[in-house]
């Protein structure tokens, strides 16, 4: 085994990535990071009936959107091209004739209806299992109870054949799982798994094996559903000589529901109104658009930073990090082995978060933008300032327009409650006061100045200015709550700002 620690991401192209398999390479980026080794990308497309054009540049364009760099593989190359499991057809098909050869598989020419029959016999006896195995196969169409002439004619008639793996029928079959500990599966459990098809490509078992083997992976850190196979797996490698170079296993935990009864699906986040993918997804057969992440305004940090602890947890408080510091924390033996409910409140806390230390001036365009696209005038430098003022009020950055309709808009009406209670005689000498002393301004019009002439106008008009604090804000944006009013003022403008206490003054009833 490579002294380096070698991992892979291996998806298959059958469609969108689900966001548990971004969290599966971000577990296996931070691992390889974290242990100087390397990652690499594999694209696993053997069971061409399931391919879907674009699956495979969506799942390139998701690990960049997401800050996962692949060291080798498809999209970048490396010394063990190609990387693409459908062009590796003959080095599956060699390694399936040593196994015959060796006396570990055999040739199955057994159609779909006999495989049915098989099973029907099977639960009608109320067998444990109905399945292809050490017992079975001795009653079926193959080549350890045909003949090698009837073998050999059949194949050269062109009768279709599958090569299945010949499991032993009495054996234990250990792994040490770093995860999850010793897993001890008895041979007879396991069936005479297909590993080459009729097609002549291998099936993910036999094609991963061969694939892992020859790219020198040492830590293969995949999805709890792969568990059950494990133990196949380590059998594959026993037959083909590779067991003393058998990288080490880690299956993650499932990603549950958002009550936690069960494994996340497309159809849970359809109901719940939050995206599965990382990226917006659009079908190519159907046209159905499936949302993402990204599009949903969810920065990539923050969906990083969620996934992170949605299975591993370093042990302390801390619940930011940069991906830097998860490199440096992570340790797959934090990893849990219960699954994970996936609550999608805590990724909106995590893009909050992210969203409040966004500098302004990356926040911007997106304000400007939707700005005019709700028929609001707004310069970059206005959306600045906005970004500035409500970022730390928000889950995402499309929701700071919605939160700035008192800057764009004058007030249409007064908060009842706010009135009834702070609307009294000093209010109304209060606003008049400052409305007083803006006419005579004619400095720059920016938050400290505003603060101090305020102060000075209520310091004049004896009147505390903690006491009427919400009915200026009551007369400035009809509320009596809401984001820091000085800065406020600054972006509505000094013209604006005069006509909204004027209209106070003439709208709101006399005390």
């Amino acid at each position: 085994m490579s002294t380096q620690v070698r991992v892979r991401f291996a998806p298959s192209p059958t469609g969108p990535l689900h966001i548990g398999g971004v969290r599966t390479a971000l577990y296996n980026y931070l691992f390889a990071r974290k242990m100087g080794g390397k990652m690499l990308l594999r694209i696993e497309d053997t069971d061409q009936n399931r391919f879907v054009p674009g699956a495979e540049d969506y799942i390139l364009d998701a690990l960049r959107w997401a800050g996962i760099e692949i060291d080798e593989g498809q999209g970048i190359g490396g010394p063990h091209a190609p990387y693409r499991q459908s062009e590796r057809r003959e080095i599956y098909q060699k390694e399936a004739q040593r196994l015959i050869d060796e006396g570990k598989a055999y040739y199955a020419f057994d159609t779909a209806e006999e495989l049915d029959a098989m099973r029907q016999r099977l639960e009608a006896a109320n067998a444990p299992a109905a399945q292809y195995n050490a017992i079975t196969r001795m009653q079926m169409r193959n080549s350890l109870t045909l003949s090698a002439d009837d073998v050999k004619a059949r194949m050269d008639a062109g009768e279709p054949y599958v090569i299945r793996l010949k499991t032993p029928r009495k054996e234990e079959v250990r792994l040490n799982d770093l995860i999850r500990g010793w897993v001890n599966v008895h041979s007879s459990a396991i069936d005479d798994k297909v590993l080459l098809k009729s097609d002549g490509l291998p099936t993910y078992h036999l094609a991963n094996i061969v694939d892992d083997h020859l790219m020198g992976i040492t830590h293969v850190i995949r999805g709890e559903e792969w568990l059950p196979s494990a133990p196949l797996h380590v059998l594959l490698y026993r037959y083909l000589g590779w067991e003393d170079t058998m990288p080490q296993f880690a299956h993650l935990p499932l990603l549950l529901k958002p009550e936690g009864n069960g494994k996340l699906s497309k159809r849970d986040a359809d109901l719940g109104g939050f995206p599965i993918f990382p990226l917006q997804w659009t079908d190519p057969n159907t046209g159905q658009v499936a949302r993402g992440f990204r599009e949903d305004g969810y920065l990539p940090e923050a969906t990083i930073n969620f996934l992170a602890l949605l299975g591993w947890n370093p042990g302390t408080e801390q619940e930011l990090f940069t991906m830097d510091e998860l490199i440096a924390s992570f340790d797959l033996s934090q990893v849990h082995k219960a699954g994970a409910r996936f609550d999608i409140q805590k990724a909106q806390w995590f893009n909050h978060q992210y969203i409040k230390e966004q500098p302004d001036a990356v926040l911007a365009p997106t304000v400007q933008v939707q700005a005019e696209a709700a028929g609001y005038d707004c310069s970059l430098e206005k959306a600045e300032k906005i970004a500035a003022l409500l970022k730390g009020r928000v889950n995402f950055a499309r929701e700071i327009v919605d939160e700035a309709t008192t800057i764009f808009n004058p007030p249409a009406s007064y908060d009842e409650a706010v009135t009834a209670a702070k609307w009294n005689a000093d209010a109304v000498k209060a606003v008049t006061a400052f409305r007083d002393a803006l006419t005579q301004f004619d400095g720059d019009f920016v938050a400290d100045a505003i603060k101090h002439t305020l102060s000075d106008a209520m310091t004049q008009a004896g009147i505390k200015q903690g006491k009427i604090m919400q009915a200026m804000r009551l007369a400035l944006t009809g509320s009596g709550a809401g984001p820091d009013l000085m800065l406020t003022m600054e972006i509505i403008g000094k013209d604006e700002t005069l006509r909204r206490l004027e209209q106070a003054l003439t709208t709101l009833p006399q005390p």
